[in-house]
């Protein structure tokens, strides 16, 4: 099955979610976290960014995500942010 990465703004907290990880990108610091109650994503809080709160998350499969298929997403993430106003270019 060819999964499917779509970058899309992080959810409200309305469900409780564990911290997996931290990692840097590019000299960009993230949060990783997952649900409790998994639903397949991942969420990335991008703590070193201009704007509080903000981040994204990636719908791939309930396996484990191995660190490279983080970075990648990262970096995608990155490579489509507005130098201008730290959030995604429209």
């Amino acid at each position: 099955m060819d999964e499917v990465w779509r970058y899309v703004p992080l959810p409200p907290d309305a469900d409780p979610m564990i911290v997996v990880g931290e990692l840097t990108v590019d000299g960009e610091s993230f949060v990783l976290r997952r649900r409790v109650v998994d639903d397949g994503s991942t969420h990335y809080d991008w703590v070193s960014g201009p704007n509080d709160g903000y981040g994204f998350s990636v719908f791939g499969g309930f396996e484990p995500v191995p660190q490279e298929r983080h970075v990648t997403a990262i970096r995608g993430f990155l490579a489509g942010i507005d130098p201008l106003t730290g959030y995604l270019a429209e």
